[in-house]
């Protein structure tokens, strides 16, 4: 796995597009930090930049390193979370323009599995991710039903776990007035 990190990582470094396993189903991502390579995820997806994109980074230390502020509520609901869930803050910094909302609020997920949680520590940056599909399409559930016109437009594709049969994307959820209000589940 550590090579398939590597090779991965010197994707993201360079400005690429990847295609790559996360804690849910099979992303397209790239350095969340850098504008050209959001813009090349979105011209693969065929989808507007009006629509933001989901963050994943590798701990709470990371995230904060993204947001003017994280919420206790959201530390909170943080550390009871099982399975992966995608929070939408408000106040994002340090990330390409083009990863926010209109609204001025970013998603971002705190991954949970071990080949993304060593990708983004190696990298040392958060990265897109967005699922594998055109959008309008459906969300592949696994790397059999993700597209050709997918495959063949990123840089690098993650040879691994390409057998593994995804259940379902994160649940998302925003934080209000100490509320979680849960967008999907």
């Amino acid at each position: 796995m550590q090579n398939i990190v590597f090779e991965t990582v010197t994707v993201l470094e360079n400005k690429g597009t990847v295609l790559y396993p996360t804690d849910t189903v099979w992303g397209i991502g790239c350095d969340a930090t850098n504008y050209e390579a959001v813009k090349e995820v979105y011209k693969i997806k065929n989808r507007e930049e009006s629509k933001s994109l989901i963050i994943l980074v590798d701990s709470i230390e990371m995230l904060g390193n993204y947001l003017k502020e994280v919420p206790k509520e959201a530390l909170r609901f943080l550390n009871n979370v099982i399975k992966p869930t995608t929070v939408i803050y408000s106040g994002p910094i340090n990330l390409a323009k083009n990863t926010v909302a209109s609204d001025n609020t970013i998603a971002i997920r705190i991954v949970q599995n071990e080949f993304c949680k060593k990708l983004i520590k190696e990298f040392g940056k958060p990265i897109v991710s967005t699922s594998a599909n055109v959008s309008g399409e459906p969300t592949p559930k696994s790397f059999s039903e993700i597209s050709l016109a997918i495959v063949n437009n990123v840089d690098y594709v993650v040879n691994l776990h390409q057998d593994r049969i995804a259940e379902k994307s994160s649940t998302i959820v925003k934080i209000e007035d100490g509320n979680v209000l849960v967008i999907r589940e």
